[in-house]
């Protein structure tokens, strides 16, 4: 059976150079970086100099050693990158993100095209929002954005990003919040949502220290975003970086929850076309629903 990859093709300020041998070699903006892989189980394309010359490498327990960032003392603390005109600030962080998931850019098109084709005022909810990238392609097609996320580093981030995009105007509600407690409020003030988009980790925690378990958690935040569907609802993402999850899996998750409403489901896996050998890199799987 084919699987469903979801990936762009345009040329932007993230590159997947080259991967192989348990890392992957990336370019993002003026930077080169290393970082582990796991899945790559092939050699490497690129010579042993195109791996060397880089700005930074993550170590993790595997390799031996420290654990975490080697970078050039020349690299700035943070710079700017940009797709389709949204900018965001990346850099290298302690969970060896860059704080933003570039394998996300198909979904960031999706976004903005179904919410410009609407024809009607959107309400969107991001949840697990992070640094915002998604919620400005919402708020850029004309959508009144609620961003939601446990770390206030991150919504700080979010605002950051949003200002760099020249959007500060525009109505993004930026909230610090555990997501079930929040969906449980919002189900008893009755507020609804016409598209919502989520990331949930596999582990984590919220606000006030408790833990968050994606495999205990997840039936919870279906019920509670099903609660929260507006009668017209445009679409929902859900991806999972779960190591064990399946995207079929998530496809049976969201079609019970939008059972109610005429659309299509599509799952697959959320790619990075890489550079050096052409492969389709899988990094997620990711499930979305559309209205008919």
């Amino acid at each position: 059976m084919e699987i469903n990859t979801f990936y762009t093709k345009e040329n932007w300020d993230y590159e997947l150079l080259d991967t192989g041998e348990g890392e992957k070699l990336e370019r993002v903006g003026e930077y080169k970086f290393v970082r582990p892989f796991e899945d790559a189980f092939w050699p490497k394309t690129l010579s042993k100099r195109d791996w060397a010359e880089v700005d930074g490498k993550f170590f993790t327990s595997k390799k031996g050693g420290k654990v975490g960032w080697k970078l050039n003392k020349n690299l700035k603390k943070k710079w700017q990158i940009s797709y389709k005109n949204i900018n965001f600030y990346v850099m290298p962080t302690p969970f060896r993100h860059f704080g933003f998931f570039p394998e996300q850019a198909s979904h960031w098109d999706f976004v903005e095209k179904k919410i410009k084709n609407s024809g009607r005022n959107i309400r969107f909810l991001n949840l697990f929002g992070y640094t915002g990238i998604a919620s400005l392609f919402a708020l850029r097609a004309g959508a009144d954005v609620t961003h939601l996320d446990a770390s206030k580093q991150s919504l700080a981030w979010a605002k950051e990003n949003q200002d760099l995009s020249g959007l500060f105007e525009k109505p993004m509600r930026i909230i610090c919040d555990d997501v079930l407690k929040f969906l449980e409020r919002e189900v008893k003030r009755g507020n609804k949502y016409d598209a919502i988009i989520m990331d949930p980790p596999k582990f984590g925690r919220v606000p006030k220290g408790e833990i968050w378990k994606i495999e205990e958690m997840l039936p919870a935040l279906l019920e509670n975003v099903r609660k929260i569907l507006s009668d017209k609802p445009l679409f929902v993402i859900l991806t999972s970086y779960t190591v064990n999850s399946s995207s079929l899996s998530l496809k049976y998750a969201l079609e019970e929850l939008t059972k109610n409403f005429s659309g299509r489901t599509e799952n697959g896996e959320l790619c990075i076309l890489e550079k050096s050998h052409e492969r389709i890199i899988s990094l997620a799987n990711t499930v979305v629903w559309e209205s008919a």
